[in-house]
């Protein structure tokens, strides 16, 4: 049994249409639950549908899998969404888990008439969480008084048990990011850079509770994982200039960060692959090689104190299966305690 939580992503609504999308939620959750991963992540922004219909179809259909609802304090106020966790709670009997969401894309927020800075959006974020934390396990009316939101006597109902109580992670690289997920005792998502610049950011410092957002490609040979890589994600003119129109509009210190690195060992194709994310086909950075390559550099970033990894969407039931594959070899590689 893996030490590490894997979740894997659920489709975006918008790549589909009415009658195949349910179908696609339903498919993906059902595989990640057979090949024992921990949970599937659940978008939320301006163009897809709502995670929290889509949560309640995923409980529906599955018996363990944990919904990763990513939540951003500009969609809702926070007792509707304990509202909604403390009636999935008692319809489904299941736990959920949030991704904390600070930030997104600049035009979906100037939209709702949010025009918060990006640091001040992280303290927002800890008052918004405080407020559903303090609804979920008080068995009193909750009064809170912040820059941001102002509660008093605010009681929930139905009451949430204390087995079903959110798990909650944050999605951050800043320095307020950092200090929010510490406040909120929530475990911080990063988009990794290459592991020699991130195991190197560790040295003298404290680590965090942490995981990582990342797409795992690993084959039996190098080259059979680059050819399946570029055959998936194809450099294109289109989608290289729609990365760069969504670099303009994020003021997201992991999205800055990620669109600058350059990567490139010898001429040869690195493990580490930005290709997808630099051509708007997806999110998030790439490890792409041999079992040995990409078991070597997942072992780098587990002895960083990774211990949750949420993967890309996956494309079958075989990827899923090379993909535990490879962290079960990379945990194996860990020191024994």
């Amino acid at each position: 049994m893996l030490k590490t939580e894997l979740f894997t992503t659920t489709p975006q609504s918008v790549n589909f249409n009415e009658p195949t999308f349910a179908d696609e939620v339903k498919k993906i959750a059902t595989q990640s639950e057979a090949n024992g991963y921990r949970g599937t992540l659940i978008y939320s922004d301006n163009r897809l549908a709502d995670p929290w219909a889509i949560t309640g179809f995923l409980l529906a259909e599955t018996k363990s899998l944990l919904p990763m609802i990513a939540l951003q304090p500009a969609y809702m106020h926070p007792y509707t969404v304990a509202k909604k966790i403390s009636t999935l709670g008692l319809l489904y009997g299941r736990q959920i888990s949030l991704n904390l969401i600070a930030g997104g894309f600049k035009n979906d927020l100037h939209s709702l008439g949010d025009y918060t800075e990006h640091d001040k959006r992280y303290q927002r974020l800890i008052e918004y969480t405080e407020i559903i934390q303090k609804l979920l396990t008080s068995d009193r009316a909750v009064n809170y008084n912040g820059e941001f939101y102002t509660v008093k006597n605010l009681r929930l109902q139905p009451v949430l048990a204390d087995e079903l109580q959110p798990l909650y992670y944050l999605s951050g690289s800043s320095e307020s990011a950092k200090n929010a997920a510490g406040i909120l005792g929530a475990k911080l998502i990063e988009y990794p850079e290459p592991h020699l610049n991130y195991t190197g950011k560790l040295n003298g410092e404290k680590i965090y509770s942490k995981g990582i957002r990342i797409g795992v490609l690993a084959r039996n040979s190098h080259n059979e994982a680059w050819e399946t890589a570029r055959s998936r994600f194809p450099e294109t003119r289109e989608g290289a200039l729609t990365h760069q129109l969504a670099k303009k509009t994020s003021d997201s210190s992991w999205h800055k960060k990620l669109s600058d690195q350059e990567v490139m060992v010898n001429g040869k194709e690195p493990v580490y692959w930005l290709g997808p994310f630099k051509n708007y086909n997806t999110f998030c950075p790439y490890l792409v090689g041999s079992y040995e390559e990409v078991t070597t550099e997942i072992s780098y970033y587990l002895r960083a104190g990774c211990n949750t990894c949420i993967l890309d969407i996956p494309v079958s039931s075989e990827e899923l299966k090379h993909t535990k594959h490879v962290f079960k070899q990379a945990e194996a590689l860990l020191p024994q305690c």
